[in-house]
């Protein structure tokens, strides 16, 4: 497939096309209810689990250890951390210590479980948006930044608002170019079986 350069036309025509997907739309509305309306705080070891079932489930992010994970959330007490938008939070929900020895790094599903509790403010990292975002650096040098640069979610997040300003999409949000990022990093690099 033809790789389009971003711009407002193609973020609003993935936009369209996510609303499309039903699937899809009930999915986030589900998490966005869990998150915001159910549980919104990460005190009580019940409310996280559940929410830390429900995100690996929808999306597929091969958490074996939920239990690990809900706990290690917990112990780092989030919730101010998420309202003052420290984004350096990611990372340390990511690193999660498992079978009391190893440690893995759960930091697309980090990004996804801060995202889900403040979306606009905390853009999701995955490997289609990690191809996009490499591609477009390779052919337009919209910023200058090291692959391993996307793994920092303080870095992260400043890539995509270069990205943002350099294609001229400052009408939308980091949410709104994420799920673009997402979509056409699925059309332009489909995973080979």
């Amino acid at each position: 497939m033809n790789k389009v350069s971003p711009c407002p036309e193609q973020v609003a025509m993935y936009l369209e096309k996510w609303d499309s997907l039903e699937n899809y739309v009930l999915q986030e509305r589900s998490l966005r209810k869990l998150f915001t309306q159910t549980y919104p705080l990460n005190v009580e070891m019940d409310d996280v689990l559940i929410k830390v079932c429900s995100l690996n489930d929808f999306y597929s992010t091969n958490i074996f250890f939920p239990f690990n994970v809900a706990k290690h959330i917990v112990e780092l007490e989030i919730d101010q951390r998420l309202s003052d938008r420290d984004f350096s939070l990611v990372n340390d929900i990511a690193i999660v210590k498992v079978n009391g020895h190893k440690t893995i790094n759960f930091y697309s599903f980090a990004t996804k479980y801060c995202s889900h509790h403040i979306p606009e403010d905390y853009p999701i990292y995955d490997s289609f948006v990690e191809k996009m975002l490499m591609h477009f650096k390779r052919k337009d040098k919209f910023f200058k930044f090291k692959k391993d640069d996307l793994k920092h979610y303080p870095t992260y997040r400043e890539i995509l608002m270069q990205f943002s300003n350099f294609y001229g999409l400052g009408a939308f949000t980091l949410k709104q170019v994420d799920k673009y990022l997402w979509q056409a990093g699925k059309d332009y690099f489909p995973k080979q079986y």
